[in-house]
């Protein structure tokens, strides 16, 4: 075994390589001189744990990083081992988990969770202590909740609870249940809940319906009192967008057959706020103005995107809620999680498709609700979370004659032989296409989406790229003298045109990735006449707000068209972003301090948007970020056209990245040791 010094030059040359961050080695060395005995694996081990977090996972799996140490380090695909330098393979080789436990046992630096140690060991997961102690925080506030269901359960007058489902559900034109209607009834019973559901399911729909039944039920009660809901997304992004959903949803409320009906619809909040400015961010710091001694002042807190929200930021949210308050999940448990550490909504909903509900949950569901859950999905041995997981299971967007919803439902199910069948069957909403080497088929791509490699479909437009928001900045323009609200109103012409294409990447950097692609683009576009320049502000460039701005009101996520300014010749800019309630705010480009042009966008930074046609660019090799969560993130974003584009033959990457789940290392449901 290499000695400390020794092992000391080993994560400084990884660290070197980029293998590793210089933090992670920087983590390792002040372990070692706060603790001169300190073992060699008990060093390798902090770093791992620490660079673990770096790549979403909450702490780091010994027993998995002897079975397979290869994830451990950010390797590039081809291993890049050409230096001589030891991996984690040999370093670790003849090792058992229970001699690197013993290795472990340092008291001053690894303990079980009672001290300060740094880091606490866990039974075969190591964790730096600051996230150990956000997944307890998040285990023990869910569980406070979820020991509530009983009380809440006898509490709620069940004729009038059924009576409002029935007046805001109607027979469905589905087979089945409604499981619409079972998530309402099952959220109404809960302290805390979650509704999953892929694109198209009716998750707004559901959250709406499910506040105008608390709504209906808190003002038929004794003291007539609206409950204070607040609703958050995770980006600036998915704030707006569900608050525009919502706004809509609200309007058409089937309310007749509740008294009160306007008043319920009054009650409804439509207005959405990040997950940072509910919890009232502090500048330069990781601490907010809300938490557990100064909560949150709601009775209803309704998170959209869920699947976006890392463990720290969950913990943070539970210590504001009072304890009294009710919390509601939304989200698609099979999109990407959070780049941040932990996969908080994958993890809680990891058992949902399969029900696991107990007798009593079905027997109260369907006195609630009218609603039978299938056989299939009752177990006696199901767990108190289960009880709170409502999984939508009918998709109102993706009929069974859409491609997108037949090839997305393919990829989630890590079925390739189904993947392949799809591209057999001839959907006219999907299209493949070969880039190669030169810009021949990019250009097409990219300037009339490649519409011409979708089949024709006489019910709707062909599919279109960045010609067409581009042909309105150049042709529609008001006149130099035209009012503001003429300019606002191209400005809105041109960001909704723009939302018809996007092409999404899954890597940042190399030939592929969306750095040297909105360049590249950019240049294709300006030598087709689309474009004036494709350097520095120009008009028609599209840039991504990468950072939230509170000053100017811009969150991270936001997409904003450049254009000329009303009242001169063209020559002053602005960049037009969609203010989230039909206004449009001009912001000049010297005030936009973290912002990149998005041409080309990353399949993380797309969640929370959908696009009319949605071309998901393939790398011409693997890379370990392709999975396949991040193919059916792709896939999903489209509305109505979605184009696989490849760098080189698909199959040789797509198979692959259809077989290779996100595994994120975690002890939010394991059983305390």
């Amino acid at each position: 075994m290499m000695s400390r010094s020794e092992m000391l030059a080993l994560l400084a040359r990884w660290a070197e390589r980029g293998w590793l961050r210089e933090l992670d080695r920087a983590f390792a060395v002040f372990l070692a001189d706060e603790a001169a005995d300190a073992s060699p694996l008990l060093l390798l081990a902090a770093a791992l744990a620490s660079h673990q977090l770096g790549r979403g996972h909450v702490c780091l799996d010994l027993q998995a990083t002897l079975a397979d140490s290869s994830f451990v380090l950010s390797l590039p695909p081809d291993g890049d081992d050409d230096a001589g330098l030891l991996l984690p393979a040999a370093v670790l080789a003849n090792l058992d988990l229970a001699g690197w436990q013993v290795a472990l046992q340092h008291p001053a630096l690894v303990g079980n969770g009672a001290g300060c140690s740094p880091l606490v060991l866990a039974g075969a997961r190591l964790y730096l202590r600051r996230y150990w102690q956000y997944e307890c925080d998040v285990r023990a506030a869910i569980e406070a909740r979820l020991a509530r269901t009983a009380e809440l359960r006898a509490g709620l007058p069940l004729a009038a609870l059924k009576q409002a489902l029935d007046a805001l559900f109607p027979p469905a034109d589905h087979a089945g249940a409604d499981w619409q209607k079972l998530a309402c009834a099952l959220a109404a019973g809960n302290a805390f809940s979650i509704v999953t559901g892929g694109p198209g399911t009716g998750k707004t729909t559901t959250v709406v319906r499910l506040l105008a039944l608390l709504q209906s039920l808190a003002l038929g009660g004794g003291d007539a009192r609206p409950l204070r809901i607040r609703l958050a997304a995770p980006t600036g992004k998915a704030a707006a967008r569900l608050g525009e959903s919502i706004a809509g949803a609200v309007q058409r409320l089937p309310l007749d057959g509740l008294a009160g009906g306007e008043a319920i619809r009054a009650a409804i909040p439509v207005e959405v706020t990040t997950l940072h400015r509910l919890l009232g961010s502090k500048p330069d710091s990781r601490h907010f103005r809300h938490h557990a001694a100064h909560p949150l002042a709601l009775d209803l807190l309704v998170i959209d995107e869920a699947s976006m929200i890392d463990l720290e930021m969950m913990a943070a949210v539970l210590a504001a809620l009072p304890a009294s308050a009710r919390l509601i999940l939304l989200g698609d448990k099979d999109q990407l999680a959070s780049v941040e550490a932990g996969a908080v909504l994958g993890e809680l909903c990891q058992r949902a498709g399969d029900g696991h509900y107990w007798p009593v949950t079905r027997d109260w569901l369907a006195a609630a609700s009218g609603e039978h859950i299938a056989a299939a999905l009752v177990d006696e041995g199901g767990t108190p979370l289960d009880q709170a997981v409502a999984m939508l299971r009918h998709s109102h967007r993706f009929s069974a004659a859409s491609g997108i919803g037949q090839l997305a439902g393919a990829v989630n199910d890590g079925d390739v032989d189904a993947v392949q069948a799809v591209w057999t069957q001839g959907y006219s909403d999907l299209a493949r296409i070969e880039l190669g080497q030169g810009d021949a088929a990019l250009r097409g791509l990219v300037i009339d989406g490649a519409a011409e490699h979708f089949l024709a479909d006489g019910h709707r437009a062909a599919p279109v790229g960045y010609r067409h928001y581009l042909q309105i900045v150049a042709e529609h323009r008001p006149a130099a003298h035209a009012n503001q609200t003429a300019f606002d109103d191209w400005a809105r012409a041109v960001l909704t045109a723009h939302g018809q294409f996007q092409l999404l990447c899954a890597l940042r950097r190399g030939p592929w990735g969306v750095e040297g692609l909105n360049q590249r683009i950019a240049e294709l576009l300006h030598a087709e006449g689309l474009l004036p320049a494709h350097q520095g502000w120009y008009a028609g460039r599209p840039v991504l707000v990468t950072r939230n701005d509170y000053g100017l009101g811009l969150m991270n996520g936001d997409i904003g068209i450049t254009l000329p300014a009303a009242g001169d010749d063209g020559a002053r800019l602005r960049v037009a972003f969609p203010a989230g309630d039909g206004r449009i705010k001009w912001v000049l480009p010297s005030r936009l301090q973290a912002v990149e042009t998005v041409f080309a966008m990353t399949v993380h930074k797309s969640q929370g948007s959908e696009f009319t046609h949605a071309a998901l660019l393939l790398p011409d090799r693997l890379n370990p970020v392709l999975t396949r969560e991040l193919v059916y993130t792709g896939i999903t974003r489209a509305r109505h056209w979605f184009m696989l584009a490849s760098a080189g033959p698909d199959w040789q990457v797509l198979k692959p990245a259809i077989l290779r789940q996100v595994q994120r290392a975690s002890g939010l449901l394991a059983e305390p040791d």
